[in-house]
C-alpha cells in the first residue's frame, strides 16, 4: 500500500485544489492532507479566510482524501512521515527543492501546479471587484 501526504492551507477551496488532490490519490492508495492551522498560519504571516475547523470540513469531504490531519509547525513533517507511514511527500511546484531533505525519509514529488486559478488569484479579483 502507498501513502501520500501533502501540507497546505487549502482556503478558497477551487478546482485547483481539486485537480491537485486527484493527481496525488492516483499515485497511490491513501492521501493524507495536513491542513495549516489558523496559528501556524499566523506565523507564516498569511491569514485564511476560512477558519481551520472549516477548511479540515472542506478537504475531508473530497473523495480523493482519506485523512486529514493538523499541520502545526514547520517540523513536523519527519514524525508526519515516520507516524503516517508515508511512501511520498509530494507539494506544489512552487516549492521545488524546499523540501528535498525529506528524501532519506520518503520519495518527495514536486507537482506542477493548475496554471490559471489560485486562491491568491481568487483574493486578488475580488478584492478588484469590490473596488469597482
Amino acid at each position: 500500500m502507498k501513502t501520500i501526504i501533502t501540507y497546505g492551507t487549502f482556503d478558497l477551496f477551487h478546482y485547483g485544489h481539486v485537480r491537485l488532490l486527484k493527481r496525488l490519490r492516483a499515485m497511490g492508495d491513501k492521501l493524507i492532507v495536513a491542513v495549516s492551522t489558523d496559528e501556524f498560519n499566523a506565523l507564516k504571516g498569511k491569514a485564511a479566510f476560512f477558519s481551520y475547523a472549516q477548511r479540515v470540513e472542506i478537504v475531508d469531504a473530497c473523495k480523493y482524501v482519506d485523512h486529514v490531519i493538523a499541520e502545526n509547525h514547520w517540523q513536523q513533517k519527519v514524525a508526519d512521515i515516520a507516524t503516517h507511514h508515508i511512501d511520498i511527500f509530494a507539494m506544489g511546484d512552487d516549492w521545488q527543492g524546499h523540501f528535498d531533505h525529506l528524501k532519506q525519509h520518503c520519495q518527495v514529488v514536486y507537482l506542477a501546479r493548475t496554471d490559471e486559478i489560485s486562491t491568491t488569484d481568487i483574493k486578488v479579483d475580488l478584492s478588484q471587484q469590490q473596488h469597482h
